[in-house]
């Protein structure tokens, strides 16, 4: 594994995005889910301009978008806080974002969502992984789009870290 890069962290909602960075993000999030991944969906959902929505981005020294995911307000996805669409670019992988962005993720949503649970449908080769993040299995696998997956739970009550 090469050397992490020197990312910087920052959240922004769909409103304080500049039209440069919400274009890489849905560009970089469709290379992935729609195009690497093979799944034919619309991605914007409609999800991402939800006032609470937040989007955590990954940007590199040379100010490529190296990492990304989105945080949805209780109530948007599952009765609890939720994040999805987590990627790391492919020019990025494997040089250890994936912990640091979920610590960064987790710190974003006791910041603005103090006490509450967190709720994900991950894929389920990465239930070990988010384990290590204080994750537990709350459903049976099913597939989404032809993958499989589990929902996971994080209560607030849980300090895990990686």
């Amino acid at each position: 594994m090469s050397a992490p890069p020197n990312l910087r962290w920052q959240a922004f909602t769909f409103r304080e995005l500049d039209i440069d960075t919400l274009y890489a993000l849905l560009k970089l999030r469709s290379e992935v889910f729609v195009v690497e991944q093979q799944c034919a969906y619309l991605d914007p959902d409609g999800k991402d301009r939800h006032p609470q929505t937040v989007h955590l981005l990954g940007t590199a020294d040379d100010g490529a978008l190296a990492a990304y995911l989105r945080i949805l307000a209780p109530g948007l996805s599952y009765p609890q806080v939720s994040f999805g669409r987590v990627l790391t670019a492919p020019a990025y992988r494997g040089r250890g974002l994936g912990d640091p962005m979920i610590r960064a993720a987790l710190a974003q949503i006791a910041s603005r969502w103090p006490g509450h649970d967190v709720q994900i449908g991950a894929q389920a080769h990465l239930q070990h992984y988010y384990g290590r993040h204080g994750f537990v299995p709350s459903s049976d696998p099913y597939l989404d789009d032809g993958i499989p997956h589990i929902d996971m739970l994080r209560r607030a009550t849980t300090g895990a870290s990686a």
